[in-house]
């Protein structure tokens, strides 16, 4: 009688779970994530996955950003929160990979753990800069490009989690160097490194 009771109940939970949302693979319905991008007036972005909305609010250009909806990329998540209504959405990462935005900067600069997509501005925005992102482990080069500051004066790359890197930037004859780690305690924004 007792099993015959669990199994009903666990056949109960089943059924009740498949008639729920569909989730997206972060576990937030993915009806949620749709409604709070609609209502910010990213509807072109329904349907990305998490690393894709990463991508595409770094690189949007900043008149286009929401001014109501933070988007802060955490190691392992993106957080998106509506600044005037409250709601919040948190999507994982892949487990296996890490955000880092980075403003490198010759005369200002800003204080920043979590990379905000949506607010944080760099000093260099849609400067040309030569970047290298070194592996400390076995001196393997992870990035070696010169691209564009993003509209936002930052430049974003996805790296391996859990190591130890060094990261160097040349940008009109000057440069800068600095170790960074890619943990799930350590900061997804780099604002510190001064180019001289």
């Amino acid at each position: 009688m007792r099993y015959t009771a669990m199994a009903t109940v666990a056949a109960a939970a089943l059924a009740l779970t498949a008639c729920a949302a569909p989730q997206t693979q972060e576990g937030a319905p993915a009806d949620q994530v749709t409604e709070l991008l609609a209502a910010h007036g990213l509807d072109d972005l329904e349907g990305l996955d998490p690393r894709e909305l990463v991508d595409r609010l770094d690189l949007m250009a900043v008149e286009d950003r929401p001014t109501d909806l933070m988007a802060s990329v955490r190691p392992g998540s993106l957080l998106l929160s509506d600044t005037a209504g409250g709601e919040e959405v948190e999507l994982d990462l892949p487990e296996d990979l890490f955000y880092l935005s980075m403003a490198p900067y010759v005369d200002r600069t800003h204080d920043c753990f979590h990379h905000s997509l949506t607010s944080c501005m760099g000093e260099l925005r849609g400067e040309e800069v030569t970047v290298t992102i070194t592996d400390d482990a076995d001196d393997t080069v992870l990035v070696e490009e010169t691209a564009p500051t993003f509209d936002n004066g930052f430049v974003g790359y996805w790296l391996p989690g859990d190591i130890d890197a060094t990261v160097t930037v040349e940008y009109e004859g000057r440069s800068g160097s600095t170790p960074i780690s890619t943990g799930a305690d350590d900061p997804t924004c780099l604002t510190t490194l001064e180019l001289v």
